[in-house]
């Protein structure tokens, strides 16, 4: 069940911190608004990568949560 969780938290990060990158770089330095995001969320760019530092976050967790041992019940 870990794993499962731990994949599961880990592909959400993987989008959501790929969708704060692109959101940033797009009104950073090209003044256009590129993926979903913007049209969930108006927000400044800078904020964008507050967006990419959860999802990095939400990488992390999941493979740690995925990695751990899973203890075995004593019969």
């Amino acid at each position: 069940m870990r794993t499962t969780i731990g994949y599961t938290v880990e592909s959400i990060g993987y989008v959501v911190g790929a969708q704060g990158l692109v959101s940033f770089a797009s009104q950073a330095f090209f003044g256009t608004e590129w993926g979903w995001m913007h049209k969930v969320v108006d927000l400044p760019s800078t904020a964008y990568l507050g967006i990419a530092a959860v999802g990095l976050a939400l990488i992390v967790g999941g493979v740690k949560t995925r990695k751990t041992p899973q203890r075995q019940k004593a019969a």
